[in-house]
């Protein structure tokens, strides 16, 4: 793979490279800060093409990105592995920023959940998407937010608090968090959703801990929820625990909702 920098003219950003392989569409990597926060879109170079906003624990996503061109070309007959817009948000504070109230630490090791989720997707809404629109060509055709662990429970989450997302990809997922079912149960949606994609590991349930041993309950609860609602529902459970081929069901989930 080869890279090169570019200027662009009104460009915010910190610098802007062309990802390519010979032969293909040109996607280009836009690096770039909001307040203290760090951002990445891998954006296509055509225009009107989806946009899925991934949240990440440190790192440029450039891991997942390969992980996706590694899938291929078509993947479930959707759209090439390149050709849609990936906007990477890294958020070290997870425990705060993906946690949409108050909870006790899972162990006395553990820090506390502090319930920053409505916060930190008000930020995503009005200072983050824009952004991400000024520097994509056109108006994505769908926009769509995908997690792993507590990024997932913020995937889902986010449906019932903004109206701007109408897919959502939700890779073992933090369904255990406290409250979290009946909440899903008796709140509106934001917006229904077209596309649900739900993976997890089949040995994540095998533990004694009292609140993570019920994921494979609670993750079998949100599928028959939302199928009960009309949506287009995709359930995969893969082989392992909840740090089993990361990136891989990252990606996996990722290209199921473009």
């Amino acid at each position: 793979m080869t890279a090169y920098l570019l200027r662009l003219r009104g460009c915010a950003c910190k610098n802007a490279v062309i990802l390519t392989r010979k032969g293909e569409t040109p996607l280009v990597k836009h690096d770039f800060d909001i307040g203290e926060k760090k951002l990445t879109l891998y954006a296509a170079a055509e225009a009107n093409r989806p946009l899925v906003v991934i949240h990440t624990f440190d790192g440029d996503g450039g891991n997942i990105w390969a992980k996706i061109q590694a899938l291929g070309q078509d993947f479930q007959g959707k759209a090439a592995a390149n050709d849609f817009n990936l906007l990477v948000v890294c958020i070290p504070d997870w425990d705060h920023a993906m946690t949409p109230w108050s909870a006790s630490p899972l162990s006395k090791k553990d820090a506390p959940f502090t319930g920053g989720a409505d916060q930190h997707l008000e930020w995503l809404r009005e200072d983050v998407l824009p952004k991400a629109q000024d520097l994509i060509e056109g108006t994505p055709i769908h926009t769509g937010i995908a997690g792993y662990s507590l990024a997932g429970l913020l995937a889902l989450y986010a449906l019932y608090q903004c109206d701007v997302f109408d897919r959502a990809a939700c890779m073992s997922a933090s369904f255990w968090f406290p409250g979290f079912v009946d909440f899903v149960r008796h709140h509106d949606l934001g917006t229904v959703p077209n596309r649900l994609y739900f993976s997890l590991g089949d040995k994540e349930a095998k533990t004694r801990h009292p609140l993570l041993k019920t994921v494979e309950t609670c993750t079998e609860a949100m599928v028959e929820h939302f199928k009960g609602l009309g949506v287009d529902v995709i359930f995969e459970m893969n082989p392992g625990n909840h740090f089993t081929d990361v990136e891989q069901r990252i990606a996996k989930g990722i290209m199921a909702i473009i």
